[in-house]
């Protein structure tokens, strides 16, 4: 097999959609935030009776909260092993670019969450008055209500455990680009389905997840970017090669010095 990162195989980057789209929806949702949505939609699931049913659901809690995200530490430890690995057993040596990038991405995608939390204090919504608590809501970017118990809320920590395999999708698209959209939609897939199961036990507004996603997206860009995509765009200007998908009107076009 060969490297993952491999300099012949890298693919342009466009910066408008993974950068500029992504910082686009981050001033949206600060000029715009989605209060009204995340209210309607997490009262379908609460009950003035019950509270948040799914608080208490075996599904929701044991297998899609607890179980999910034993699976996916046990998916970053064995990565780290690899890694480990790598710097002893010579054949494996070209695993250490790509396994570093993808521990040090699930990593920070994951770590991030908590100082999050403790600088925003926003609270659940299981926490709030309107959902059968005794918290007050405050908006992300307002002071925060007296309170004898700050919120630990904001981003939602849980959904970075899904939308982390973002970074399996940057460590695809320059070999492997089939199989990265696979990868892409899997992230998407898995992180949609463990925030709405958060949602549906009150844990965490709507707007918390997307966040989220959008964090984990832009670390794991920057991790591609600095790591891979940066340093074999510098090879291959060295070696006078351009990028394997360097198109004008579909035909691939050969470097000028190599022509």
């Amino acid at each position: 097999m060969t490297p993952l990162s491999a300099s012949n195989a890298l693919r342009p980057l466009n910066r408008l959609l993974c950068l500029g789209l992504p910082l686009a929806l981050m001033l949206l949702l600060l000029a715009f935030p989605l209060t009204s949505l995340d209210f309607a939609l997490s009262k379908l699931f609460y009950s003035p009776e019950l509270g948040f049913p799914g608080k208490h659901s075996y599904f929701l809690e044991t297998i899609l909260h607890v179980r999910v995200k034993q699976a996916v530490i046990a998916f970053v430890i064995f990565a780290a092993l690899g890694l480990a690995v790598s710097f002893t057993y010579k054949p494996w040596a070209w695993l250490r670019q790509p396994l570093g990038y993808l521990v040090l991405t699930m990593t920070l995608c994951t770590a991030i969450v908590t100082p999050l939390k403790i600088v925003t204090a926003v609270h659940c919504p299981w926490d709030l008055s309107e959902f059968g608590g005794n918290e007050t809501y405050t908006p992300l970017l307002s002071a925060r209500a007296q309170t004898d118990k700050a919120g630990l809320c904001w981003p939602a920590g849980h959904a970075s455990t899904g939308f982390s395999f973002f970074a399996l999708y940057f460590l695809l698209r320059d070999r492997r680009p089939t199989l990265a959209k696979s990868a892409l939609i899997f992230a998407f897939a898995l992180g949609t389905v463990l925030s709405a199961g958060r949602v549906m036990q009150g844990a965490h507004f709507l707007s918390h997840c997307i966040w989220t996603a959008l964090f984990d997206w832009m670390i794991a860009l920057s991790c591609y970017y600095l790591l891979i995509y940066r340093k074999q765009s510098g090879v291959m200007k060295k070696e006078g090669t351009a990028p394997i998908s360097s198109t004008v009107n579909g035909a691939h076009q050969e470097p000028e010095k190599n022509r």
